[in-house]
């Protein structure tokens, strides 16, 4: 059972590793642009494993922000996870000793196929979590010291690569769309972030609109979930 988990999670896995190979290649050639070393790749990509809070972190870093500045924005930029969590609650329910672990390592990617993938029955759901994380954090750091490495001999331009982690995200969305049926949370998620975006501004959109986007997927959830019934989504 243990070997069928591991070679599903990385099957599963796959789409991922070369997303994040792409994205961690990005990031460490950018924190190299900075001026830091494959060491700070290493560190941050092993203690964080936050794409896009270690994509902006590196700008803090640059530009001396203070600690307080960057812990609050850290938590602006990654307080998405507390939704996915809550939604996760059944599902990690008596991983045991992993369970930091699965939450450490809880990443809008490894969400994305954790809550909607189906496991047979001769695959541990528990080991599953565990190796799908492990594997996906593992090629994270492969990327940013590959990226960091590279950017010491080869010269980059640096420019645009901030935009990789949200490139990203836009497939992922485009891919649920496609594979899905019920395609209202993708419309309330979009329209609300654009109602707030242009209301709060840039700076300070993300969590009315997670705020709202929950709000509204509760009011939904019975609709949905018929929904979903009808149409077979999972």
């Amino acid at each position: 059972m243990t070997k069928k988990s591991f070679f599903r999670a990385f099957r599963d896995s796959l789409p991922i590793m070369a997303g994040y190979l792409a994205l961690g290649i990005g990031y460490g050639v950018l924190l190299q642009s900075k001026g830091y070393s494959f060491w700070w790749a290493i560190l941050m990509s092993v203690t964080m494993f936050a794409g896009s809070g270690q994509y902006a972190g590196v700008d803090f870093m640059a530009s001396g922000a203070s600690l307080l500045t960057t812990a609050f924005m850290t938590l602006v930029i990654n307080c998405r996870h507390f939704f996915y969590g809550v939604s996760l609650l059944d599902k990690y329910r008596g991983t045991g000793i992993v369970k930091p672990y699965l939450i450490f390592g809880l990443t809008d990617e490894t969400y994305s196929i954790t809550a909607t993938t189906t496991l047979e029955e001769d695959i541990n759901p528990k080991k599953y979590y565990f190796f799908l994380t492990a594997l996906n954090h593992s090629y994270w750091i492969t990327g940013c010291v590959l990226g960091a490495v590279l950017g010491m001999f080869l010269p980059f331009s640096s420019e645009g690569i901030d935009y990789a982690m949200t490139a990203l995200f836009i497939v992922i969305m485009v891919e649920q769309w496609l594979t899905s049926k019920q395609h209202l949370p993708a419309v309330l998620g979009v329209g609300t972030t654009v109602l707030c975006l242009v209301i709060f501004g840039a700076e300070y959109f993300i969590v009315p609109a997670l705020l709202l986007i929950s709000a509204e997927l509760m009011i939904f959830r019975k609709k949905l979930d018929k929904t979903s019934e009808v149409n077979g989504d999972e």
